[in-house]
């Protein structure tokens, strides 16, 4: 059995101690029409995800602009075609746009032509739209199969943001022969979706949290990872933290890690390029075997 080793920790610009991301899933009806399309007949919820594109998206990029913060979208194909304005104002705004599937579809026991015209009606929908092919991935509910990496690569892709095996980002070897994708770790406690989700008969349990009590969860895991000078991605959707209150601490937040002098805040597509400058050795990652495998 292989061992699997540890990320190292990298080096941030000018000094930094960690690097900082804010991220957006702009995810819209797509989550909900992916897991049951029975959905799109509940007026109600559909109304209550195209808030994200129509309301959250303004709202959060005016803050993104005052604030003078690069970030990254990450947009299902399916958003960019049933809100194209919405997805158009991300990119005048200068913010990185990343592939989050085509209609947010799990990954999990997909063949792989099916994952492949995931792939490419996610590009093409982004490509058309906004003039660019994107550099980074995330995958719908932060599900890969131990294939993806590999397609992730073929596709031209720098970079995913789905793993959640370290506190650095590093290089994800996708074969045997030096081929990488760099990894940029995530974490369920740097998302708005287990503080603020609530939709009846699909997600949640009712209890909705305070903004004050995500935002404490937050600054508690950026203080420790500008500690350990790891990797600090923050994962919201516009249809949760893009409404008032919400978005009004968001911003304050942001204000605040602004004032730190020892974080490099950047767009994930930022990020990624100056860890595949760094020239480090690939990380393998193997399924593992159940016992009786190993035994057999």
């Amino acid at each position: 059995m292989t061992e699997i080793t540890p990320a190292v920790p990298v080096t941030w610009p000018g000094g930094a101690r960690c690097a900082v991301a804010f991220t957006f899933d702009v995810d819209a009806e797509s989550p909900l029409l992916s897991t049951d399309p029975s959905l799109a007949d509940r007026m109600g919820v559909m109304s209550h995800q195209a808030y994200g594109p129509l309301v959250g998206v303004p709202r959060l990029l005016d803050i993104l602009d005052g604030l003078q913060v690069p970030a990254t979208f990450f947009v299902p194909g399916y958003t960019a075609h049933r809100h194209p304005g919405a997805v158009r104002a991300v990119a005048d705004g200068g913010h990185d746009i990343a592939h989050h599937g085509y209609l947010h579809e799990s990954l999990v026991g997909v063949d792989e032509r099916t994952e492949r015209d995931y792939l490419e009606r996610g590009l093409e929908a982004l490509e058309s739209l906004t003039g660019r092919r994107p550099s980074g991935y995330r995958a719908p509910m932060w599900e890969m199969n131990w294939r993806t990496p590999g397609l992730l690569h073929e596709y031209g892709f720098l970079y995913d943001s789905t793993l959640m095996d370290a506190d650095h980002p590093y290089e994800l070897a996708v074969g045997t022969d030096g081929r990488s994708l760099v990894e940029l770790p995530v974490s369920w406690a740097l998302d708005d979706w287990q503080q603020y989700c609530f939709v009846p008969g699909f997600s949640g349990t009712g209890l909705i949290e305070t903004p004050a009590k995500a935002i404490e969860l937050w600054e508690a895991e950026l203080d420790a990872m500008r500690a350990c000078g790891g990797l600090w991605i923050l994962t919201n959707h516009p249809f949760l933290s893009g409404r008032p209150g919400r978005a009004a601490a968001l911003r304050d937040f942001i204000a605040r890690v602004r004032e730190h002098d020892d974080v490099w805040i950047a767009g994930l597509d930022e990020i990624a390029r100056h860890v595949r400058a760094q020239g480090l050795a690939p990380r393998s990652l193997t399924r593992p075997r159940p016992a009786a495998e190993d035994h057999a």
